[in-house]
């Protein structure tokens, strides 16, 4: 059975939105900081909070959905629900409108603002509140991205010592996410407490967590390369330190350095963390990578010069059959255009009598042969 849409066995109260406190330790602010006006911010620049106040502007309030808060150092803290709160909040004062830049936020009605004066807040600790919040946004429908999501894990585990497969099983978890996102996380913080790689050090502004959770869980390579291997397990320190090298390597063409001015090798998760994951199964491709040699070099390295030729064989057929497709009506008669023509033309015969002569010599060797 599905945990319940709200912590079940507690009841609402009103609250005004000023005595509501946003969370600096939920998993998508913690890495942010500051004070709660700098948190507002963040929001309001980081995670969408113009669609949710536009939706509460034309719609009014969401009552069935409780906040949930909690007392702590004598502030109620909402654990859940701070995109809500930040909505209203921008909603209710123009002065918080234009410090953030949400200037292009409608004016709501007095009927509006009346109804925004108190919100439906459950109160309720961080360690009853955990499960419920776990499957909403690690397993359920409105999920977090990654990095939040192995944040989370992490805080239910190490800090309310809960196992691993304990949460799994309470947020309905059958594909072992939890494990594999504590992994990548860990990980992370590993390289970090090592002093091999820091997040702030990172090339780009945005944080690619996914890059490591996926290549950690989806490439043998890249799995194999820093020593991981079968399913991840319970552990604070997930890598040897063998391999602590490889995770500064693997973690420097991941992400870059900001510091030495080193662009990372993985751009885009989709193609170049499979390149990558093909490059760290060959030694000479890894070699290649490892002397300042693009992605694409080091690729055509571990494929090798048979898997080259072929795949090149089969770009440039697939090439002359569109050029050939648009000479009709492309074709001006250009003379450039035909003595280029010509050249490649010349160049094909090249290739089909190296091939064929290669194939003539085979066969006087085996003949040859005792």
């Amino acid at each position: 059975m599905s945990p319940s849409p709200t912590p079940p066995g507690l009841q609402a109260r009103r609250v005004s939105p000023d005595d509501l406190y946003f969370d600096d330790s939920n998993p998508r602010l913690i890495d942010h900081g500051g004070s709660q006006a700098d948190l507002l911010a963040t929001m309001w620049t980081n995670f969408a909070v113009e669609e949710v106040a536009i939706s509460i502007a034309s719609n009014g309030y969401w009552e069935y959905e409780p906040l949930v808060a909690t007392l702590e150092e004598g502030r109620l803290v909402v654990i859940e629900g701070n995109r809500r709160l930040a909505a209203v909040k921008l909603l209710l004062s123009n002065e918080e409108r234009t410090r953030v830049g949400a200037t292009n936020l409608p004016h709501i009605t007095p009927e509006r603002r009346a109804e925004l004066a108190s919100l439906q807040v459950i109160d309720s600790s961080r360690e009853d509140a955990w499960k419920y919040i776990g499957f909403k946004h690690v397993n359920g429908p409105q999920a977090w991205q990654s990095y939040s999501k192995a944040q989370y894990i992490s805080w239910v585990h190490n800090e309310l010592d809960v196992p691993l497969s304990k949460v799994a099983e309470t947020i309905g978890d059958t594909h072992s996410t939890v494990q594999r996102l504590y992994r990548a996380l860990m990980t992370l913080q590993q390289a970090e407490q090592e002093r091999l790689w820091s997040r702030d050090d990172r090339y780009k502004q945005h944080f690619s967590f996914s890059h490591l959770y996926v290549g950690l869980n989806s490439y043998a390579g890249i799995q194999n390369y820093i020593g991981l291997d079968g399913p991840p397990a319970d552990t604070a320190e997930p890598v040897s330190r063998e391999k602590l090298p490889q995770l500064q390597e693997l973690l420097l063409w991941l992400y870059g350095s900001k510091r030495d001015e080193i662009s990372p090798v993985v751009q885009s998760q989709n193609p170049h963390l499979r390149q990558l994951d093909q490059v760290l199964q060959n030694a000479n491709a890894v070699a290649a990578l490892r002397g300042g040699l693009p992605l694409a070099n080091a690729l055509d390295v571990a494929k090798g010069d048979s898997a080259k030729l072929r795949e090149n064989l089969i770009s440039v057929r697939r090439l002359l059959q569109d050029t050939r497709g648009k000479v009709l009506t492309g074709y001006k008669g250009e003379q450039d255009l035909i003595e280029m023509a010509d050249e490649i033309l010349t160049l094909a015969d090249s290739v089909v009598e190296d091939m064929r002569s290669f194939q003539r010599k085979r066969r006087r060797t085996r003949m040859t042969d005792p």
